[in-house]
């Protein structure tokens, strides 16, 4: 794989220095282009070996592009800050908007390959951080973006020779560290596990570029060139693309479940049990947040369901019991035009807690398959997808000692009623009451066969859902304060916590 890559690629400064202008002058006529349409991200992978060119090629693409449009992410040792949260975070934040370019020193790839060579995990744990990388750029792809990886490649003798001359030079000693020379030792090692990555995530849709670091003629005007091909290629593709989704039919459910009718509403419980019932677990959760060991932890709670099913209600009993420093809550509704410039789940990404925390979401990233799919907002081939794009994200979190608790608050049409007229009726309550809840009303047999196909393809072993009768404010409040102390009591109990590295 990497033959092609050692055979002395050079280019002479004659021809560097003619080509140059003329490639500079397209890749800023290409970015102007790609800001003005604003349909897509390009998202740009450095890696490669130690003295092969990273740094400089990512230096000089900051010097040839325009900086307006262009973000450069040095992604070096992780901070405590994101070693508190899922590997991908730290990329996730940074993921340029749409008619951007983000270019990535160091990748999602880097540190899988930093502690196989190290012997820190096994080859299956490679194979499990690789199919995350594979599933999150057909999310990214599938999303719009433009994805380019570059791995600057050496061959042994060439990279002993190119450490030795930086080592030399006073003006660049700088540039290498007895780590570079301790990754040099294990260069067989490294060229064994990086090979395998390439050839495992170099896909149609994101393929790797392999590209000679020696001579940084050609290691530049090569990088340069294939970044300009590649815009310009999805710009010709873009221009061509029809963008408006037409409204397809009306949807029937997809797997044919009816899981919510068949919940028993009629549940209730008395004000003296309610009374009771709400000290005990209110006072049992507030001990299990101040236990010394929730610090290893991070708690998501998450709440969709009916409108006026008592979501802010339920809320507002789960806050009271814990301390207002340690817990965030997050009310989700259309997103912003920023929003809209990023992936789908972005602007969930960008609100993960670090550990200690509890985060509570009044609406979710569900909404891509119950609202946007009802309104018709996506097509139907992005909220098809979303069920499993779900289902990766919510892995990543659980993987990484997050607990994540899903409620669905289910009511009968008739209390739904009920609790319409009394907010219009109620003056502190109109602001509750929209014309939007009363249009949703309407297409209420929809929402619910997008409900059963969620319940159905989104609730997993490490993520279930929780279906809380609701008619009953009291009860829904007791059932939903009690299965979060018992998810956080499983995770406590857990023999030797494992604080996830990335």
């Amino acid at each position: 794989m990497f033959e092609s890559a050692e055979l002395g690629h050079k280019i002479d400064k004659d021809t560097y220095d003619k080509e140059v202008p003329a490639l500079r002058a397209a890749l800023l006529d290409a970015q102007l282009d790609m800001a003005n349409l604003a349909q897509f991200p390009v998202i740009i992978l450095v890696g490669g070996v130690d003295g092969a060119g990273r740094g400089e090629t990512v230096n000089l693409l900051n010097e040839w592009m325009d900086p307006r449009y262009l973000q450069t992410h040095g992604m070096g040792d992780p901070s405590d800050e994101e070693l508190d949260r899922p590997m991908m975070w730290r990329f996730w934040r940074e993921l340029p908007p749409k008619g951007r370019t983000g270019i990535f020193l160091g990748s999602w790839y880097t540190w899988p390959i930093i502690n196989r060579v190290q012997g820190r995990t096994k080859t299956a744990d490679l194979d499990q951080s690789l199919e995350r990388a594979r599933r999150l750029e057909t999310m990214l792809v599938d999303e719009g973006a433009l994805i380019l990886k570059f791995w600057m490649h050496l061959s042994r003798d060439k990279q002993e020779k190119r450490l030795k001359t930086l080592e030399k030079d006073p003006k660049t000693r700088w540039r290498v560290t007895e780590r570079d020379w301790e990754h040099f030792q294990r260069y067989d090692k490294f060229r064994v596990v990086s090979e395998s990555v390439i050839r495992h995530t170099s896909t149609a849709e994101a393929p790797w570029t392999i590209v000679e670091g020696y001579d940084s003629n050609y290691r530049s005007l090569t990088v340069g060139k294939i970044i300009l091909d590649a815009i310009r290629t999805r710009l010709a593709a873009a221009d061509k693309k029809i963008t408006e989704i037409s409204a397809p039919p009306p949807l029937p459910s997809i797997d044919n479940l009816d899981i919510i009718k068949k919940l028993d509403l009629s549940q209730k419980i008395d004000k003296k049990t309610y009374q009771a019932e709400l000290e005990k677990y209110q006072g049992k959760l507030a001990l299990l947040t101040r236990s010394p060991k929730f610090k290893n932890i991070t708690v998501i709670a998450m709440f969709e369901g009916n409108d006026a099913a008592g979501k802010g209600g339920a809320i507002r009993r789960i806050t009271g019991a814990l301390d207002a420093r340690y817990y965030n809550v997050i009310p989700i509704a259309a997103p912003t035009e920023e929003e809209r410039a990023q992936p789908y789940l972005w602007r969930f990404w960008r609100y993960i807690p670090r550990r200690g925390r509890v985060t509570i979401f009044d609406r979710s990233w569900y909404g891509r398959v119950l609202v946007e799919r009802v309104e018709k907002f996506c097509s139907e081939a992005n909220w098809m997808r979303a069920y499993s794009e779900i289902n990766d994200f919510e892995a990543q979190l659980v993987r990484h000692n997050i607990v994540v608790v899903k409620f669905w608050l289910a009511i009968s049409k008739d209390e739904q009623l009920k609790r319409f007229k009394a907010r219009e009726a109620i003056a502190f309550k109109h602001f509750k009451i929209t014309s939007d809840d009363w249009r949703n009303r309407e297409k209420w047999d929809e929402y619910e066969t997008a409900v059963c196909d969620m319940m159905d393809r989104t609730s997993t072993e490490i993520a279930p859902w929780t279906l809380v009768e609701a008619n009953d404010k009291n009860f829904a409040r007791i059932k939903i304060l009690k299965t979060l102390c018992e998810q956080i009591e499983t995770m406590l109990n857990k023999k030797g916590i494992v604080i996830k590295k990335m």
